[in-house]
């Protein structure tokens, strides 16, 4: 839908969703990093969970940027948009095969996992929030002709 300048329309996000998604993404990596500083496994453990979150962010990510891409004609290889598919999948099976396979107690393996999720959603939505933002201000940037 166009404005009556010619411009198209963006939806402001709210500072609220804004705050809430920031909230939620440093909520999410913080408890996930407490549990595991505090956690009585070896170095190598930690390692791979941490590692399993950093991956499963960045993929995450691809594949927010990568559908957004497709939806506003910005083009994304097949093979790009289906490998960030594949590492959103691919850490959700490593977090749930290293928990599976952990010696925690179930309400540690449900709090890692909890946390995980979060994390992934929360940094799915302080993507678009920035994508948002940034069409936002380019729209109110573009002269008027």
């Amino acid at each position: 839908m166009n404005s009556p300048t010619n411009r198209p329309s963006v939806t402001q996000t709210s500072a609220a969703f804004i705050g809430a998604s920031w909230v939620a993404l440093l909520v999410g990596f913080a408890a996930f990093n407490i549990g595991l500083w505090n956690a009585p496994m070896a170095l190598n453990e930690k390692g791979y969970y941490f590692t399993v979150l950093m991956y499963g962010l960045f993929a995450a990510i691809s594949v927010q940027k990568s559908v957004r891409d497709r939806l506003e004609g910005i083009p994304v290889t097949n093979l790009y948009y289906g490998i960030s598919w594949v590492s959103v999948l691919l850490t959700v099976l490593l977090l749930t095969v290293g928990l599976w396979n952990a010696t925690l107690t179930l309400s540690e393996k449900g709090f890692y996992a909890m946390a995980f999720v979060l994390s992934l959603f929360a940094a799915i939505a302080v993507q678009k929030n920035t994508r948002d933002t940034l069409k936002q201000e380019s729209v109110e940037l573009e002269p008027i002709a």
